[in-house]
């Protein structure tokens, strides 16, 4: 009999039945691995931004949920992840962000790849001196590389390789932001922080969807973007955040704002919105600069939140810069007690997930539905079965 960790059976009801997720979606180790597989890799999940890797042989390697990753901007410019090994006995190739002068050299064998990841050196295989061996066809031991995808600056990658294409697993929000489809301008160093978070990554997704916390949890920001002010985005099944109507441009001291993007509706005029593209990535676009926030989950309790501010041009003034991050950094470090706590209480062991407000928790249920959905696929195929 196949046998799961967990039911979810009530998390997939309507909102006014459903419960959240049961705890062990926080705690349980077994469960994070699930999702590990089921819920990050088997879907589009954030990893870093393009910013991160500026230059043509720039190489970061990144650990992503326990998996070695390399992402480098080849020879042509492209961006590229790879995973981060060696395909001769599995060494690490790249230790430490640098630029890639000429091949990508394994510290242990020196068998070497270029940027592109293919295999062109190997060195001492066949014997002192002889670089090339009839077992070892080098077309077919190139780096192996991940599916990867850019937008809004943001790499995305499908660690399985069997999500539909990003545009299509994406077509409505790419639709609903299309007119931010267009040249993003990171910030650089000081737009861009990290927050490391005791709690596991969904309830950061939860905190961010919904704006029913405004009044207690950001008390400055409801001054003028007041929980009346905002309204839900909810699109079953594939995104969900909320959007506000009162969006106030940062301004110095002589009136200078940031410029604005291009070609923007009235609508952007005043108005902002929040959505998480399920599952890791949390962004925000306003009229003169947006974000991204990417969960990088380290452990069931543990998350790293990476935050980016992208601006409509390429040079924007660095104290008004400074002073935006300053202020949004505010905001999300006021959140942080919210979603500790919520860790903390998922070790209640009587807690049943918790009741949804029809009213206001609409986003944060229509992730939790996504999420179930994600699992109930994956126990569903052959190779879940105990």
């Amino acid at each position: 009999m196949t046998r799961f960790p967990t039911d979810l059976s009530t998390v997939r009801r309507p909102i006014a039945q459903a419960t959240g997720l049961p705890n062990p979606h926080y705690i349980d180790p077994l469960v994070f691995a699930e999702e590990r597989q089921a819920v990050l890799f088997d879907n589009w999940a954030g990893l870093a931004v393009t910013a991160d890797i500026p230059e043509v042989g720039d190489a970061v390697p990144i650990t992503f949920l326990g998996m070695p990753l390399l992402i480098v901007r080849d020879r042509q410019g492209e961006v590229r992840v790879f995973q981060n090994t060696c395909r001769h006995r599995g060494m690490i190739l790249v230790e430490e962000p640098r630029k890639i002068e000429g091949a990508i050299r394994c510290p242990y064998h020196s068998w070497c790849y270029a940027t592109d990841g293919r295999l062109v050196s190997t060195p001492h295989v066949g014997g002192p001196g002889q670089n090339t061996h009839a077992g070892i066809d080098r077309d077919l031991l190139g780096l192996v590389e991940i599916r990867s995808h850019i937008w809004m600056d943001v790499i995305f990658i499908n660690v399985s390789g069997q999500a539909p294409a990003f545009a299509d697993a994406h077509a409505d929000l790419l639709a609903r932001w299309a007119e931010f489809d267009q040249p993003l301008h990171h910030g650089g160093d000081d737009s861009r922080f990290q927050l490391a978070i005791d709690c596991n990554w969904k309830l950061a997704v939860e905190n961010y969807c919904e704006s029913y916390h405004l009044p207690w949890v950001h008390p400055g920001l409801n001054s003028y973007s007041r929980l009346e002010d905002h309204y839900h985005i909810e699109a079953p099944g594939r995104f969900s955040g909320q959007g506000t109507r009162v969006y106030r441009q940062l301004k110095d001291e002589a009136g200078n704002s940031f410029p604005d993007f291009d070609g923007l509706g009235d609508k952007w005029e005043t108005a902002a919105e929040y959505v998480t593209v399920y599952p890791n990535v949390l962004m925000g676009v306003h009229r003169d600069h947006s974000f991204a926030i990417i969960l990088v989950p380290e452990t069931q309790e543990r998350t790293v939140e990476h935050v980016h501010l992208f601006y409509a041009r390429p040079h924007t003034d660095p104290a008004l810069r400074a002073r935006n991050t300053a202020q949004w950094k505010d905001v999300f470090v006021e959140d942080v007690f919210v979603v500790e706590g919520m860790q903390r209480g998922r070790h209640a062991v009587t807690f049943d997930g918790g009741r949804f407000s029809p009213a206001m928790d609409g986003p944060t249920h229509l992730f939790h539905d996504w999420v179930a959905a994600q699992l109930e696929r994956h126990r569903s195929l052959p190779q879940a079965a105990e």
